[in-house]
């Protein structure tokens, strides 16, 4: 084995890295900021959505996307922690204003999770039942010195916050060891696990590279820094947790080039469906233009309604047609190739809000932005334009839920060039190319690949040519009506 060693020249930061090992150029260099080359770039990483045990097939395409992209930040846009996991059903909340099923949904999740553990032991898989760091959280139960209710309660949520830093710390190693600075924001499912947006921001910045700022009395006029990022000289200006906004300088870092804005699009309406961006948040989206004097790129979690508008309706018996989502579940589409790049797909119905909260007409009203990616729809994978805006949408990168088969499971790279900083180039690297075979969860992973989890995505399975589709789409159909403690996502 040769010995590492450390040249003279060679500076070490905080956590005993050298700038040598820093894969994020910016990182060397202390703020977001465009290389010699004129290049750089950005590595989206959506729904990881996994429990306290990350799966290591997540954890390698991570590390395999990061050294394939060598990106300058890495963004998580949502849906990072499953908070429907069984681990958490003691703090469990299924909506923030609380129901009265929470515990009854929490009881059906373990069952859910039961059966995929089962078929997980099925294919010789390790067991589901957490260790190392895990074995000593799970100690905590036997503790007899939580007796009274109140006690019990705090007991939960300590646990809770143990187990979310623990899952946390699994899916950033790759991130941190090669020195690149992230940036959070959130999904419908991280505040399940009884945390809020608050508390799972001071859990990020307790890792080095996070760029999520101390929201506390935010004014998004007056910018401040992140002195754990690890880039001392980064401008962020903030708003809330998970909104926030990070401007990207030129070569000499003496001007902004164009901004990434990180936006929370909320959870769930109280009406039904989906939530959207907090007044706050959208206040926040009309503000910047003023303050960044560029252009920005947006990253949410839940898409906008107008993604709908980079597909085309077509007859329910269209090969590959896919229903729509709730309000516009009456129709079914397919992605309209004059509006989306070559190699773009659409796998489910996108779940967007049923009603449009102002945004898109915000970012276009502006003429601050130039395209807004999301994540939230596992199974679907494409970029369009519409009214002069790039939209886009990345697939999980994870496998503890469901999503499209192993191998097309992603993170996607955005790289930027000076000469034209408003019209990036961004690809999908997918686990197939960049890792090869799943090693873990191979029944779970074929069942959440294969099985839909409502009856529209019974019927769009039943669209797919192949003589066995029918039969495949009608058991799979019997399946998800089983599963009703199972919500799509």
């Amino acid at each position: 084995m040769i010995e590492a060693r450390t040249s003279r020249n060679a500076r070490l930061d905080s956590e005993g890295r050298t700038h040598a090992d820093q894969v994020s150029v910016s990182a060397r260099l202390g703020r977001l900021q465009f290389h010699n080359s004129g290049k750089f770039r950005v590595l989206q990483l959506s729904d990881i959505q996994d429990g306290p045990k990350v799966s290591p097939d997540t954890i390698s395409l991570i590390a395999a996307a990061c050294d394939a992209s060598r990106p300058d930040l890495v963004v998580f846009s949502g849906d990072q922690i499953a908070g429907y996991d069984a681990a958490y059903a003691r703090t469990f909340r299924k909506r923030r204003w609380g129901t009265g099923w929470d515990g009854v949904y929490a009881a059906g999740r373990s069952v859910s999770n039961w059966v995929g553990n089962a078929l997980q032991g099925m294919s010789g898989n390790q067991p589901a039942v957490p260790e190392d760091g895990l074995a000593e959280i799970e100690g905590l139960n036997a503790n007899p010195a939580y007796e009274d209710a109140e006690g019990e309660r705090e007991h939960d949520y300590a646990r809770t916050r143990d187990m979310v830093r623990h899952s946390i710390a699994q899916f950033l190693e790759p991130v941190i060891a090669r020195g690149i600075p992230f940036a959070v924001t959130y999904g419908n499912h991280d505040f399940q696990c009884g945390l809020d947006t608050a508390q799972m921001d001071a859990i990020y910045r307790e890792f080095p590279g996070c760029l999520n700022p101390e929201s506390t009395a935010a004014r998004p006029d007056q910018p401040r820094s992140q002195p754990g990022s690890g880039l001392a000289d980064q401008v962020i200006y903030a708003c809330e947790p998970g909104t926030f906004a990070l401007p990207v300088a030129d070569v000499s870092g003496s001007r902004n080039v164009f901004g990434l804005v990180i936006l929370d699009s909320g959870d769930y309406a109280k009406t039904g469906g989906y939530g959207v961006p907090s007044r706050a948040g959208l206040a926040f989206l009309a503000q910047l233009p003023r303050l960044l004097h560029t252009k920005s790129i947006v990253f949410q979690h839940i898409p906008l309604p107008q993604f709908y508008d980079l597909l085309r309706v077509v007859p329910a018996t269209t090969p590959y047609a896919i229903q729509g989502y709730r309000a516009y579940d009456s129709q079914c589409y397919v992605l309209d190739e004059t509006k989306t790049l070559p190699g773009s797909y659409l796998g489910e119905g996108i779940s967007c809000p049923d009603t449009d909260c102002g945004e898109f007409e915000i970012l276009r009203r502006s003429e601050g932005y130039f395209a807004v990616f999301a994540g939230h729809d596992h199974r679907n994978g494409f970029v369009g334009t519409h009214e002069g805006m790039m939209l886009g949408v990345t697939p999980t990168c994870g496998f503890g839920s469901y999503g499209p088969v192993p191998r097309k499971r992603a993170a996607r790279m955005f790289e930027f060039d000076i000469r034209h900083p408003h019209n990036p180039r961004t690809q999908l690297l997918e686990f197939g190319d960049l890792v090869g075979k799943p090693k873990s969860h191979k029944a779970y992973t074929f069942a959440m690949s294969h099985m839909p989890s409502s009856t529209g995505d019974a019927a769009n399975l039943l669209r797919k040519p192949g003589v066995l589709a029918g039969g495949v789409a009608t058991l799979a159909a019997i399946f998800a009506s089983l599963r009703a403690s199972r919500r799509k996502r």
